[in-house]
């Protein structure tokens, strides 16, 4: 399993995520808490941010999150309002390549994800691809049941005309848990996804248990802005998601709504 992150808010430097904390991101690379499979998440990273015009840029890399100076420098120079991370501990069979390290970009959305689709290629793999138009089947690089998962959720987000984030993204989990269930298998989604002016994120799974997330904010009523982590970054003000659960939050007002899935595994 992955670790991620994700935050919406007042501008702030990467490292206030990245490096900074005593438990941040890079520290979760090699010391994470809650890790229900491998040891390190040595698979390589990625981070991605919006400029002041809105415009996402991602940096990704397949050496371990620790070995790399670059980042280290880069993050203590740029700044955002909106920023994903990840750093990756690689499936079986799944090769160290970039197209395989997220986050995945499509046009502004940033996506990241953390968990697995069982048996992906011999249960999943060509239902999804099924289900894409020609842009999204042919938008994909690598071999990851996330990556598959990105195009299914940039196909859901085209196909309605009022589609939200969050809609977008609950249409992604009903149609991954219908397939689930005519294919026989199991998968669990932990997803941050944001288009630089709001960020939803999920807890769920579907015949089996769900990865750890949790989020938090600086003030209930007046935040700064809302995190949400694979794992805390300290030991305070954070809150564990429900199973089964979904946060949105938007730029304008930053105050996280927090509901129950009708759906449940």
């Amino acid at each position: 399993m992955c670790r991620l992150i994700g935050y919406l808010g007042n501008s702030i430097q990467l490292d206030d995520l990245l490096y900074k904390p005593e438990h941040s991101l890079c520290h979760q690379s090699y010391n994470s808490l809650e890790l229900k499979s491998g040891f390190v998440c040595a698979d390589g990273f990625g981070v991605g941010w919006y400029d002041e015009a809105g415009k996402p840029f991602i940096y990704r890399n397949t050496v371990p999150f620790w070995n790399d100076p670059n980042l280290k420098e880069l993050s203590q120079y740029v700044q955002s309002d909106c920023t994903v991370g990840y750093t990756r501990l690689a499936g079986i069979g799944e090769p160290l390549d970039i197209s395989n390290c997220q986050p995945f970009r499509d046009g502004k959305l940033l996506f990241v994800h953390n968990g697995d689709i069982s048996n992906f290629q011999q249960t999943l793999y060509r239902p999804i691809r099924d289900r894409l138009g020609d842009y999204t089947y042919h938008s994909i690089k690598g071999l990851t049941d996330s990556e598959h998962i990105f195009a299914l959720f940039v196909e859901m987000r085209q196909s309605a005309f009022d589609s939200t984030l969050l809609s977008a993204l609950l249409s992604t989990l009903e149609t991954l848990t219908d397939l689930a269930q005519k294919y026989d298998t199991s998968f669990s989604a932990n997803i941050i996804v944001s288009d630089g002016q709001a960020l939803a994120a999920v807890r769920y799974a579907y015949g089996t248990e769900a990865p750890s997330l949790y989020w938090a904010c600086d003030h209930v009523t007046h935040p700064t802005g809302v995190i949400v982590a694979s794992e805390p970054l300290s030991n305070q003000n954070w809150t564990a998601f429900p199973e089964q659960s979904t946060l949105f939050v938007e730029s304008k007002s930053l105050i996280p709504t927090i509901s129950l899935l009708e759906r449940c595994a």
